[in-house]
């Protein structure tokens, strides 16, 4: 199970959070009582969950390099929501995540995949396209 173990620095303890990517490529909110339903919601989008947390090095760095290239973040043709896992545990427990940044892939309820870290732009379309293969019954890239 995923938890933050940062220490609370100075008198206002609490960090904010950049969500210049969640507002980017209009990622939704979603939390363990939502999460399902949002993602019904979708029809036949494919969705991809992006888990991340606060104070999460590697979460931010996700954020940063897909800002560094929006279009082709975009051009994936994800239907995008986030989940802080440090704020909702049960979703880390739910969907057996042993680190973040996780982006977990899904069409109608059904998970198709997951890619773990952000390990450059070619490697997530990679994903995607794993994830659309799987979808349509063809091999996987």
């Amino acid at each position: 199970m995923i938890q933050n173990t940062s220490t609370p620095h100075g008198p206002c303890a609490a960090t904010p959070v950049d969500t210049t990517a969640f507002a980017a490529f209009g990622m939704r909110e979603v939390n363990g009582e939502t999460i399902d339903a949002v993602i019904a919601a979708a029809g036949d989008d494919l969705v991809c969950v992006f888990f991340w947390g606060v104070d999460c090095f590697n979460c931010e760095m996700a954020k940063k390099a897909m800002l560094a290239q929006p279009a082709a973040v975009r051009e994936l043709g994800l239907r995008w929501l986030h989940a802080n896992v440090y704020a909702h545990p049960e979703l880390g427990q739910r969907f057996g995540l042993h680190g973040i940044p996780v982006f977990m892939f899904f069409h109608r309820g059904k998970k198709l995949g997951r890619a773990t870290g952000w390990h450059g732009h070619a490697q997530f379309a990679a994903a995607v396209a794993n994830a659309r293969n799987k979808l349509a019954g063809k091999p996987l890239v």
